[in-house]
């Protein structure tokens, strides 16, 4: 068939297009988008590009404008094209980072800006180029060759990103090969077997160091945030006593409420925060807000401030909203006295019976809006002194009724709750709500960037409002999109029913996404930072499937974990032409591609057990596992073996051992594949025998369980907790759970060393009013906090990857360096399944 000519109008868009220097076939691709080919023929018409001397490479650069900048007015890509022209933007990459740039700097352009911002003029010699890669790589923990992809990654996130990408990526594998010797893999005797499927590595984080994530940092929504001090004030003194308090430093905050545990949506918030912070070398405050004294629950704090350290940060101070409730009440008086805020005695219904209602009608003025400040003065007195009960009088902030935004609507300031606090005792019948706590105690912490998600646009107006009602220092409340994750729930209220009614066994659960559940089902910490990091960060909210979270978490785990033979449902095997005291051991690597993860050695021995699922009776010409007739390789295994007999239960007809012969004589043929297995071998402990092996499902049918009927619980599904007894796991686990116990506690306390230092140093009131005593309750930071037996993770070879439960009980991890470890009288070992080693096409696995 002869091809499809194009149509009149594309055919004429192309010619004009290879009139300005592009080639046949970039000139189709570009006339292919309606949108983008539109903007290319205004381009070319309106600066006469036919008649200038466009060079080809300009004009793939023209096109890429065309398709990066079609949304750029028309004055901010004549700019664009004015520096391609000029020979300003010489890629792709840089003509991308100039639309950016443009879209959020519109004309006039600051020309030495925009020119850093996309690489003009960078050049760096092969000297300085090694240099500047030794100076990041010593700075970073990286421990091998399998971090290489990370510090490219992490590279590219600087102002080396304009270098050649060949130049780049040789001179990182000379500085690796200096610091880790040449780049090999140990080479296993058998292959690995193919059933296991996993993706390639993925760059892993570095959550803790200023250095991760850079792209993210420095580009889209956060790379175009404020400078320090540029967030504009009512009086030009409150921005000068703000750069003198911070001394132009980055003030960030992560301000979460005490009242349930984090999930995987606050890790955003965290990383935001902490890593914008870090990035500049600023400061990040831990603020509990803790206002409602109702909800708040001591194990909460606790729980908060060993997830933020858990993912990798450690806070610069560590303060409550209640360190301010002296001062707050102080300026609620003072917003009074400037009859900006009145005391209302209105219900419920009638506060929103004055607000329109349920017909949405127009809004009337409370009717003690206008009642004179001396009386406003004594309610607000009495309110403070227990004289009204809750729900009796508010204090409310007199703001713009005629605004059509609803947080200008005379928003409450205070209540009454009869509740006593957890750090105030009963000093107070009174608390400030968020909306009166939040933007003063931001002020008062001198926050350079107040970042929020998007929910709170709305709220940024009365942010304002109050900071110059009262006259003090206004920070700048940014907001970003939050992370949402389809099939789960992550309402604290609904899963607080989980927990009550049993569907779960508490908030640790690992079918639930909240942190500390993340962390008990064995899920790197570093693994959340670098799917939070792959996102980006911008004003669109990121609703991820669960199963892309868990692609990240195994991508994460392939190159950083260690392998171990696994049986999962083990099958006996009596190799018959082995001696019964045959004992042969053998050295396995723990990685064949990260030699420095170490080996392990595991005995072979006539008794061996394998999987069920690697036997059957049915063979099928595409199955080439064991079965009759046939011979299957060992991995690692010196020789196939080969199929005799099997016995069965005469009860259940279910096979209960198979009888094979080892082809160790002469040149055995090369198996088709191989499986895993394990030896019996009772003096050294071999098999290690899991007493329970967790398989957790997803925990609700559907990707929305909020929307089933009657309420999310009827899509929970019955078949999420899946345990299974008895599995196997190659004798090296003891030495593996050892070291990687042994290791966290050591980093655990070097970080908790040096937090514990830095919190030292940073000690002292944060501002004037803010209480100098130290109560008993603050939670600290602790060596304990970051070591949990999830630490404990492997590979288990083609079945998932695993960690440790805390359930377990293993005394050979407390034992002396000099004692062999193993299973000890008592022990109990239970692994939790992290994920999956690729997305099972039948269920949604977690």
């Amino acid at each position: 068939m002869a091809p499809k000519a194009d149509a009149p109008e594309t055919a004429e868009l192309i010619e004009l297009f290879k009139k300005i220097g592009l080639a046949q076939n970039k000139a189709a691709e570009a006339a292919k988008s309606p949108k983008s080919a539109t903007t290319l023929r205004s381009i070319i018409e309106f600066h006469d590009l036919i008649n200038k001397n466009v060079d080809e490479k300009q004009a793939v650069l023209l096109a890429a404008l065309a398709v990066q900048g079609s949304k750029l007015g028309e004055a901010e890509r004549s700019y664009a094209v004015y520096a391609i022209l000029d020979g300003r933007l010489k890629t792709t990459d840089q003509v991308s980072e100039a639309a950016k740039y443009l879209d959020s700097h519109p004309v006039p352009v600051d020309e030495a800006d925009f020119n850093r911002s996309c690489g003009v003029g960078f050049s760096i010699t092969p000297e300085e180029l090694v240099n500047r890669v030794r100076e990041y790589i010593s700075s970073s923990s990286f421990t091998g060759w399998s971090n290489l992809g990370t510090a490219i990654g992490g590279l590219k996130g600087t102002d080396l990103r304009w270098a050649n990408p060949l130049e780049l990526k040789n001179a990182v594998e000379n500085v690796f090969t200096e610091r880790f010797g040449a780049k090999e893999a140990a080479k296993p005797k058998g292959k690995e077997p193919k059933k296991e499927t996993t993706a390639k590595p993925a760059a892993q984080a570095e959550p803790a160091t200023a250095s991760s994530s850079r792209s993210v940092f420095s580009e889209g929504f956060l790379g175009h945030l404020h400078k320090v001090g540029e967030n504009p004030q009512i009086h030009p003194h409150l921005r000068e006593q703000h750069l003198a308090a911070t001394k132009g430093l980055v003030h960030t905050r992560f301000p979460p409420e005490p009242n349930g545990f984090l999930h995987i949506g606050h890790s955003k918030a965290i990383f935001v925060n902490f890593g914008y912070a870090a990035y500049h070398h600023g400061h990040c405050y831990l603020r509990f807000d803790d206002t409602n004294p109702e909800a708040e629950e001591g194990r909460y704090f606790e729980s908060i401030l060993e997830t933020v350290r858990w993912l990798g940060y450690e806070p610069w101070k560590i303060t409550y909203s209640s360190d301010y409730f002296d001062r707050l009440y102080e300026l609620a008086v003072e917003l009074i006295r400037r009859d900006k805020g009145y005391v209302c005695h209105c219900t419920a219904e009638e506060i929103f019976a004055n607000r329109g209602g349920e017909e949405r009608g127009p809004r009337k003025a409370c009717v003690h809006r206008n009642r004179p400040v001396e009386e406003s003065l004594a309610e607000f007195e009495k309110m403070k002194n227990g004289f009204y009960q809750p729900g009796q009088a508010i204090l409310r902030m007199k703001q713009d009724l005629e605004s059509g935004n609803t947080m200008m609507w005379d928003l409450v300031a205070y209540r009454v709750l009869n509740s006593p606090h957890h750090r105030t005792g009963t000093k107070w019948r009174i608390y400030p709500t968020y909306d009166f706590t939040h933007c003063l105690c931001d002020s008062f912490e001198n926050i350079t960037h107040s970042l929020c998600t998007t929910e709170f646009i709305a709220s940024r107006e009365s942010y304002e409002w109050l900071c110059d009602a009262l006259e003090v220092y206004k920070p700048r409340q940014s907001e970003y999109g939050r992370l949402n994750l389809t099939g789960t729930i992550m309402s604290k209220r609904k899963i607080l029913q989980l927990v009550k009614e049993g569907y779960v066994r508490d908030w640790d659960d690992p079918r639930l996404y909240t942190l500390i559940a993340l962390r008990r089902r064995g899920v790197p910490p570093g693994a959340i930072i670098s799917f939070v990091s792959s996102l980006g960060v911008s004003t669109a909210a990121s609703n991820i499937q669960a199963v892309r979270f868990e692609q990240a978490i195994r991508q994460y785990l392939e190159g950083a974990v260690p392998r171990l033979l696994m049986v999962l449902r083990p099958l006996k095997v009596t190799i018959e032409n082995l001696p019964e005291d045959f004992l042969l051991w053998l050295e396995k690597p723990l990685h064949p591609k990260a030699p420095e993860l170490g080996s392990s050695k595991v005995p072979l021995t006539r008794t061996i057990y394998i999987d069920e699922d690697d036997f059957r009776l049915e063979d099928s010409k595409d199955y080439f596992r064991l079965a009759p007739g046939k011979s299957v390789g060992l991995f690692q295994g010196p020789w196939p073996i080969a199929y005799v007999s099997h016995k069965v239960d005469p009860a259940t007809g279910k096979v209960t051992e198979i009888i094979c012969r080892a082809e160790n004589e002469g040149a055995p043929k090369k198996p088709k594949a191989f499986i895993q297995w394990v030896a019996e071998h009772r003096p050294s402990g071999s098999p290690v025998v899991v007493d329970e092996t967790r398989i957790f499902h997803q925990l609700f049918k559907s990707e929305n369980p909020s929307v089933a009927v009657p309420d999310f619980k009827a899509d929970i599904n019955p078949d999420s907790l899946e345990i299974v007894r008895g599995a196997m796991v190659e004798v090296g686990f003891w030495r593996l759970a050892k070291k990687a116990y042994k290791d966290a506690k050591a980093e655990s306390k070097k970080r908790t060393d040096a937090a514990l230092k830095a919190t030292a140093e940073a000690s002292g009131p944060v501002i004037e009013g803010a209480p100098t005593h130290d109560h008993d309750d603050t939670p600290k930071a602790s060596s304990e906090q970051l070591v949990g037996m999830e630490c404990i993770r492997f590979q288990g070879l083609r079945v998932a990857y695993f960690a440790v439960d805390k359930d377990s009980k293993l005394a050979c991890l407390e034992e002396p360096d000099d004692v062999e470890p193993g299973r000890r009288e008592g022990d109990y070992l239970v692994l939790n399944r992290i994920v999956s080693l690729k997305e099972d096409s039948g269920k949604s696995t977690v």
